[in-house]
């Protein structure tokens, strides 16, 4: 919970000045990619790989979509500090026990019930009247953070999928060292597809400062492994 608010408050002061928030989930992601690699080979934390029998068909089968769903949960998330104050934010974040729960349910999962239904209800009857009564309140910005949510929920019930399969013997630590390189290509294109093409501000990065820049991705990249380690 630190990790996340303090990632918060950083990605809400630097997008104040600077406005890629595609690049800097590409950065992130960069960072993670770099750091799952250094303990793959400088350490036994990843040894877990060796009896995973990875091939391209069950790569393209289990980890891209994992990967790509967690790019564009990051992308969302990230787009959405342009247009809703922090607050907002995280009042629609409270939404995530219910996509998740969904999301397990379509996939079989788990077996959907009354109870769970009536309780999630609730949730969702509080955040209408929370939006309504939103100030700031962007329809795009809302959209963003919204499919944040579901990717996000969509990418946890598919890891669990995943670390559940017996056959595949795959832990936390080796999922992130196979989809994390596959985010940063899905981010990468998505970057210069946007950002990139219209021109970064390199003035107003400059402005935030690398001091700011790195600190924001040791954050980042802890949270990473926080989220796939917890």
């Amino acid at each position: 919970m630190i990790l996340s608010f303090g990632l918060i408050l950083l990605n809400k002061s630097i997008f104040e000045r600077a406005r890629f928030p595609i690049l800097m989930t590409c950065y992130h992601l960069t960072l993670a990619t770099i750091m799952t690699q250094i303990l793959a080979h400088a350490s036994t934390w990843l040894d877990g790989r060796y009896a995973v029998k990875m091939d391209l068909r069950l790569y393209l089968k289990t980890i891209v979509p994992i990967g790509l769903l967690y790019s564009l949960s990051l992308v969302c998330s990230n787009l959405t500090y342009l247009y809703l104050s922090l607050a907002f934010m995280q009042m629609l974040k409270g939404t995530a026990p219910i996509a998740v729960f969904l999301a397990l349910c379509s996939l079989r999962l788990i077996p959907p019930t009354l109870r769970i239904l009536l309780n999630l209800s609730v949730i969702v009857f509080g955040i209408v009247l929370a939006s309504v009564g939103e100030i700031k309140f962007q329809m795009i910005g809302f959209l963003f953070q919204m499919g944040g949510v579901v990717f996000e929920a969509y990418r946890l019930a598919l890891t669990q999928k995943l670390l559940g399969d017996e056959k595949l013997k795959m832990d936390p630590l080796v999922s992130l060292y196979y989809f994390a390189p596959c985010c940063v290509a899905f981010n990468f294109a998505i970057g210069m597809a946007t950002e990139w093409k219209d021109g970064v501000e390199w003035d107003a990065l400059a402005s935030v400062g690398w001091p700011t820049l790195l600190l924001n991705g040791i954050v980042a990249m802890a949270l990473n492994f926080a989220s796939v380690l917890l």
